[in-house]
């Protein structure tokens, strides 16, 4: 199982203070892909998680990054692809759009969003990016190079696995709220239906944690057979190198 990374906060005091420093710490700690996460309302502030990635894919080009996740239906659909044509003209093919409903009342009330209507409106949003994509000729005028767009990842805490192997390129899993047992049996489901890459995110660790038990979590992700894990590292836990360490 291959290790990634969530960027940011960008916390005082911490020796990593940029996006850009965190970037390169994570590439040379041997991390193989960046994520940025998408909070609003929370109390704190998350960079924009388009910004944050074309800032780790400049600095950070050999690793791939990726939206973990985006909440669709807080976006326009054509002003998102411009977004995401701009953010592929740096990441290439290295970009992942992993993509929600979003679940925090919260961050639609930021956006004067209707949170009760998120997941018709989700579908919606869907429906007509991936006809944006599919429009090589579409308002954007996209170079070929990026027309297509990315790579679509369904974000979930493991219902709907079986449309995330039917309609998306991957699935992303939140290891936040549900025990690894939960989401590892969300994964045989996913693969049961055909499902491709699967990755587990949000993996925090703190300065509390246990890194002996933190690992064996992490193995037993891999054996479950995730593809992807993806650690956030909170605010005094330990270096990136030891977490990456963890896994061979």
């Amino acid at each position: 199982m291959r290790l990634g990374a969530l960027l940011g906060p960008i916390v005082n005091g911490s020796k990593h203070r940029t996006l850009a420093d965190q970037a390169v710490n994570f590439a040379r700690s041997g991390y193989s892909s960046l994520w940025s996460a998408q909070a609003i309302g929370r109390g704190f502030m998350i960079t924009d998680p388009l910004q944050a990635l074309t800032v780790a894919a400049t600095v950070a080009p050999d690793v791939e990054v990726g939206t973990a996740v985006l909440q669709l239906p807080l976006y326009h659909p054509m002003e998102l692809a411009h977004r995401i044509y701009s953010l592929q003209q740096i990441a290439g093919g290295r970009l992942l759009l992993g993509v929600g409903a979003g679940s925090t009342e919260a961050d639609f009330a930021a956006y004067e969003r209707d949170y009760e209507a998120r997941f018709k409106t989700f579908y919606a949003h869907l429906d007509r990016l991936r006809e944006i994509f599919a429009d090589s000729q579409n308002a954007l005028s996209p170079w070929p190079a990026v027309a297509q767009g990315p790579d679509l990842l369904f974000g979930t805490w493991g219902k709907k696995v079986e449309e995330a192997a039917h309609r998306f390129d991957g699935w992303i899993a939140s290891g936040h709220y549900r025990t690894p047992d939960e989401v590892c049996a969300a994964l045989a489901r996913y693969r049961a239906a055909g499902g491709g890459r699967a990755i587990v995110s949000t993996l925090q660790v703190g300065a509390d944690t246990d890194l002996g038990e933190f690992g064996a979590k992490l193995e037993q992700f891999a054996q479950a057979g995730f593809d992807d894990g993806v650690v956030m590292l909170l605010p005094g836990a330990p270096d990136a190198e030891a977490v990456r360490a963890l896994l061979p």
